[in-house]
């Protein structure tokens, strides 16, 4: 092939690469936001719908009284809703995240999920999943840990990836199924690479992608709360798990769209 063009076709690869990195980077994290407050702005919305009924549980399980109550309920909706609006228009991310987590963690207590394993872990995913939200703001613009110093090479955003990282993986913990057939010992196989790879901070990018098509397909599958009448309990608890499956969904997409960060092999194997 004749040299000028040889150098043509290489200009041209380059340039549809960096076109499909650019996009990436410019609505990947934009989609990858929104799947991950989905779960923060679902509960806010059903915080609204389902006043009384929380009320009621809050009140009847603590013995705290019509109007503290009232008060945990008004705090979980205005606290979600106003965080969710807050991320998705970029301003005041970081706060916003911090509020997240302490409605979390509000939840995480009040509704006794720390003696239920499987859901302790997913709501620990979903503070990972928000840890990598703020991570990703403190690279846009002045942090509000500005004063702090960066502990040796590495900054403490990336110390947030990697504990984001781990934190989402414990979602897919929740998945294994520990049955004889050859499929599950398959799946659970394939998923305890693909987790590792994740955490560990190998091949990242493909394993976290990997992983949002395999949760994608499994959410879709087995927690289609839309095919059970409304008025059925099995409703909102299909309803719950698919969107808090979405916001992990989210997490590994900011994975996907930024990468590990600097605590990870991917940027280890830069150096050797």
């Amino acid at each position: 092939m004749h040299p000028r063009r040889c150098h043509i076709n290489l200009r041209r690869s380059t340039l549809v690469t960096g076109q499909k990195t650019t996009l990436t980077k410019q609505y990947l994290p934009h989609v990858a936001r929104l799947c991950l407050i989905s779960t923060f702005l679902e509960d806010g919305i059903r915080m609204w719908f389902q006043w009384n009924e929380q009320r009621d549980y809050i009140e009847a399980t603590w013995s705290c009284g019509y109007f503290l109550a009232a008060c945990f309920v008004l705090l979980n909706l205005l606290g979600q809703l106003g965080g969710c609006v807050l991320i998705l228009s970029r301003n005041f991310v970081q706060y916003a995240c911090f509020a997240l987590f302490g409605i979390l963690s509000l939840q995480t207590i009040a509704y006794s999920i720390l003696w239920d394993l499987k859901f302790l872990m997913r709501n620990l995913a979903l503070g990972g999943g928000l840890l990598l939200l703020l991570a990703e703001s403190r690279g846009e613009g002045k942090s509000m840990f500005a004063g702090v110093p960066s502990m040796g090479e590495h900054s403490p955003k990336q110390y947030m990836q990697l504990g984001g990282r781990v934190l989402l993986v414990l979602m897919f913990m929740t998945l294994l199924h520990f049955d004889p057939s050859f499929i599950s010992i398959l799946q659970n196989l394939v998923g305890t690479a693909l987790i590792v790879l994740v955490a560990i901070g190998f091949k990242t990018k493909l394993a976290a992608l990997t992983l949002v098509l395999w949760l994608f397909a499994v959410n879709v599958y087995f927690n289609a709360f839309w095919m059970v009448p409304a008025y059925k309990p099995m409703h909102d608890f299909l309803k719950y798990d698919f969107f808090q499956t979405m916001s992990v969904i989210g997490g590994l997409l900011l994975i996907v769209a930024l990468g590990p960060g600097g605590v990870s092999m991917d940027e280890k194997k830069k150096l050797w």
